[in-house]
């Protein structure tokens, strides 16, 4: 009877050891500050990339200007546009050619891409760097607003595909009184908010 109980007290006890791990590991994942799944790479982000139990395997990656970085073993990773755990996906694909079930960790280190511009009669013309993605009233606000002089309903966002500039028209007005709220546009890197 008292082998059943030391049997019993060392099966809670391993039981308790592996809840205690498990809630420290879930907290440690939540702590690395993996991104919102809405977060979608740019250049100059700094991404930590790891896989386990490989050393030489473990680096912090610049993305490049053109949104693209190399990896060993994997090459050429284009990661602007993309979501973390898409690009974690694309790199365990190529490893498994080498490495059986490979583990992999990309973590999101610094935000240094998500850039765009506001010029014109807003009142802090300039370069802003968003942790998120903005709309144009967002940007607009991070501007300080129009000046007196500015030409509300002429608005431009300039976008940049490839070597297409395009311009799309804003309203201000309209959306400050709630209409066509759909030209209230999410910006990408690069977007340049023009106002007259």
């Amino acid at each position: 009877m008292v082998r059943t109980n030391n049997k019993a007290v060392l099966r809670l006890a391993f039981l308790a050891g592996f809840l205690v791990f498990s809630t420290i590991a879930s907290a440690a994942d939540q702590a690395a500050g993996t991104p919102d799944t809405g977060y979608t790479i740019g250049p100059e982000d700094v991404l930590e990339v790891s896989v386990w139990k490989e050393d030489a395997l473990q680096k912090e990656v610049l993305v490049r200007p053109d949104g693209g970085f190399t990896f060993p073993l994997v090459g050429e990773i284009a990661a602007k546009g993309k979501t973390v755990e898409e690009v974690r996906a694309e790199i365990a694909s190529r490893l498994s050619k080498y490495i059986p079930d490979p583990v992999i960790t990309v973590s999101l280190r610094k935000i240094g891409g998500h850039r765009i511009y506001v010029l014109g009669k807003a009142n802090k013309p300039g370069e802003y760097v968003a942790a998120t993605t903005v709309d144009v009233m967002q940007a607009l606000s991070m501007a300080g607003g129009l000046t007196p002089y500015a030409a509300r309903d002429k608005i431009k966002v300039l976008r940049r595909d490839g070597g297409k500039v395009t311009a799309i028209p804003f309203n201000y007005d309209e959306v400050e009184k709630g209409q066509k709220l759909a030209q209230d546009i999410l910006l990408r890197t690069g977007d340049v908010v023009v106002v007259p």
